[in-house]
Order: structure tokens, then C-alpha cells, then sequence
């Protein structure tokens, strides 16, 4: 698959290209995501299974390659985390009478707790507490389970992607929240905390990690994004082994100049609400 494959949009496709390279092929990142990446993608170290905390889709315990070593650093070093302290800390000192607002009406119109927190897969796959102001009701998991078991259709788009253009679990003020992205906002204290980046691949969970196959590696090889590739590339728009693709070739062809250009991006996106997550 290249930056021509009909899952991007086509306003995306030169966005991609530019940043990826003319040369960049996403063939070899989707192929390999099931039949195994060729020995040159492969690390010089050694990558033994370690457990991660999580099962799989079948439901059996999960256990995953992830990179180890005294020196091992997170991809971009020091320049990349210097961008996230400077970029974060700015962001949220100015975020912080808006915040205020929204976790006042979250508590006034819906009840219950501000934020959701759920266990993600870092750095290393060292799990992680991801926040994001709560969009769902209190009772999502019982909501979701009942209505895949009603829906079909949703079922497999649920399978297929792990979202749902119309999730019943959803508040209206959460609808609202997710179309203006301002329910990531407090991921800004997880960059802070060194638990993301504020360019990478988005955060999952850990029976996300067998669909990214033999390129896992790549994913654990950074800190989680709140904004990367994927969001500037039409988001719901793509699909999930696109999303894979997206993901590991942002890893290969990481510079400074790439967080820059797709974080001037992420703040045109996010005005358009149309490409919300």
C-alpha cells in the first residue's frame, strides 16, 4: 500500500508523502504486519517475548517482543523530549481555565468522576495510566457489550477498527468533547510525566498489540502520541492496518522537523471537526 491507496483521503495523500518521502511505501509495513517483517527491518539487538500485561483477542494471555537494554531510549532522545516539555507545558498552563470548564460541566450535566482512566502500553511496553476527560457514561462497558450482542454490523466494525462512528456509550456532552478534541487534553500531564510524547503513535491497549504484528517493535521503540500521523491523515477515514502503517513509518523516518510539521497540522485538523476521533 502506498500514500495512493484509496484509505487516505486524497486532501491526506500529499500530507503523507511529504513527510514520509516520495520513496516511502507503506507495501512493505502492512505486508509485514502479518507475515513476519525480512531480516533487515529487524533490530541488531535482541527482542525476547516479555509479558505484557493484557490477552489478546481470543482471550489468551498476551506475551509480545519488546526491545530491552541499559541504554535504551525512547526514539528521538533528548531533542524529542525537550520539544515535549517545552510544547506541553506551554500548551497546558494555557489550557488550564478551559480544563476548568470542562471537568465543572462534566460533573454539573452528567455526574460522576472528570476524567477516564484506562491502562495503556508505553515505552518498552511499560503499561501506563492514559486520562481524557470522561465522554462515556459511567456504566460504557455494560453499554457497549449489550449493544454489540444487539448489532452485528457494529460488532464487526468494532472488531475491524475498535471505534463506532455512532458508540451508544457517548454522552452529549461527550459527542461535543471528542468533536473538538479537547477530551485529550489532559494527556498534556502524561507528556509531562514522560508517559507520551506529543508526536507518536496513538496509545493502546494490550490485546491491541497482535494487530500490529512483526511491527510491534516499531510501536514500543516510542512514546505514545497525542497526535501523530493517523490523526493529520483523516482519522476515522483510514483503517486500523493503515493506522499500523502509519504508525510504524512515522518510527522509521522519525526527525525533529517531522514532530514540528505534524504538530502545525494537528492544530488545523482539530478545527476541522469533521476528522475528530
Amino acid at each position: 500500500m502506498t500514500v495512493n491507496t484509496p484509505g487516505l483521503r486524497p486532501d491526506r495523500r500529499g500530507i503523507v508523502a511529504r513527510l514520509l518521502g516520495s520513496n516511502s511505501s507503506l507495501t512493505g509495513v502492512r505486508r509485514s504486519s502479518h507475515s513476519g517483517a525480512s531480516s533487515k527491518e529487524r533490530p541488531s539487538f535482541k527482542w525476547p517475548p516479555l509479558p505484557i500485561e493484557g490477552s489478546d483477542a481470543e482471550g489468551q494471555p498476551l506475551a509480545i517482543a519488546r526491545p530491552h537494554g541499559p541504554d535504551l531510549q525512547p526514539l528521538g532522545g533528548r531533542p524529542k523530549r525537550g520539544l515535549d516539555l517545552a510544547v506541553a507545558s506551554t500548551a497546558l498552563v494555557l489550557a488550564l481555565p478551559l480544563m476548568a470548564v470542562v471537568a465543572l460541566l462534566i460533573k454539573v450535566i452528567t455526574g460522576g468522576p472528570v476524567l477516564f482512566v484506562h491502562r495503556r502500553i508505553g515505552f518498552n511496553g511499560t503499561p501506563f495510566d492514559c486520562y481524557k476527560f470522561r465522554t462515556m457514561a459511567e456504566n460504557a462497558d455494560q453499554v457497549l457489550e449489550e449493544y454489540l450482542a444487539c448489532n452485528p454490523r457494529a460488532a464487526e466494525e468494532w472488531r475491524e477498527t475498535q471505534k463506532l462512528k455512532n458508540d451508544p456509550r457517548t454522552t452529549l456532552l461527550g459527542q461535543m468533547l471528542r468533536k473538538s478534541s479537547l477530551d485529550e487534553l489532559p494527556q498534556l500531564i502524561n507528556i509531562i510525566r514522560g508517559e507520551m510524547s506529543c508526536v507518536g503513535p496513538r496509545p493502546i491497549v494490550a490485546g491491541e498489540m497482535s494487530r500490529y504484528g512483526a511491527v510491534a517493535y516499531e510501536y514500543l521503540k516510542t512514546r505514545p502520541g497525542l497526535t501523530g500521523l493517523w490523526q493529520i491523515s483523516g482519522r476515522n477515514d483510514i483503517d486500523y492496518a493503515s493506522r499500523v502503517a502509519l504508525d510504524a513509518q512515522y518510527v522509521r523516518n522519525w526527525s525533529i522537523w517531522t514532530d514540528l510539521i505534524i504538530l502545525a497540522k494537528t492544530a488545523y485538523a482539530v478545527m476541522r471537526f469533521d476528522e475528530a476521533s
